[in-house]
């Protein structure tokens, strides 16, 4: 899988948005740390800006920010032929050359670049608000690799998104058992109770997770008493 195919498989914006913060509400659940992390969700990044971002602790990682300009994808594989590192420091021909204008400053943005000033990328994608698709670059990928630009990788659980494929990556990740009850409630984006915190992770607490759902920008807290949706 390339670039190209996850165009065609990525959601749309507004589905992509409430995946990243369920992904995000899933882990500050299962981790206390936020270190450990794999994903990861900002709602408060800037006035009009939010962000969603996964690092592997390996050197992979993406960075989704979601804006009144719509929604940019930055990939970046370490390991990826396609790396501006074994490419004369420079991106990969087509992978950000096409960037509208609007998108450009996430381009550049220091962040999301090296300390020259090189972006940091080997998969790029960008969406308008009303555009009907995702669109990349024209790129011609090198040849010999099955994941030339590390789509595969980087973007194949956004491709997914079912609760059944985000409970295969906690449990491979955390190494520890993890209900699919509980994923399916934080996939839908449902209000959190402790029942629900405590079926995912049994020493979590829900009022220690305020400052997470703050930033996450997950829906409200259910009340105390409410047992909504508690057994399904």
């Amino acid at each position: 899988m390339t670039v190209h195919d996850v165009a065609r498989r990525l959601p749309a914006i507004a589905d992509l948005r409430n995946l990243c913060r369920s992904l995000a509400m899933l882990e500050a659940i299962l981790s206390p740390d936020w270190e450990a992390r794999y994903h990861s969700f900002d709602a408060r990044r800037a006035d009009d800006e939010e962000m969603a971002s996964m690092r592997n602790g390996s050197g992979d990682e993406y960075a989704i920010v979601f804006s009144a300009a719509g929604a940019y994808v930055r990939g970046f594989d370490h390991e990826s032929p396609m790396s501006p590192f074994v490419n004369d420091g420079e991106p990969w021909p087509g992978v950000v050359d096409e960037v509208p204008e609007r998108f450009r400053p996430f381009v550049e943005e220091p962040a999301f670049t090296d300390h020259e000033g090189v972006p940091v990328v080997t998969a790029c994608l960008w969406r308008g608000p009303t555009d009907e698709r995702w669109h990349h670059g024209a790129i011609d990928f090198p040849e010999g690799s099955a994941d030339p630009d590390g789509a595969t990788g980087l973007f194949g659980l956004l491709t997914d998104g079912s609760a059944e494929a985000i409970q295969r990556f906690a449990e491979n990740y955390y190494e520890v058992p993890v209900a699919l009850e509980g994923v399916r409630h934080v996939r839908a984006l449902r209000p959190l109770h402790q029942h629900v915190v405590s079926l995912l992770n049994p020493a979590a607490d829900l009022a220690a997770l305020s400052r997470d759902i703050a930033e996450i920008g997950y829906p409200h807290l259910a009340a105390p008493h409410d047992s909504t949706n508690r057994g399904r």
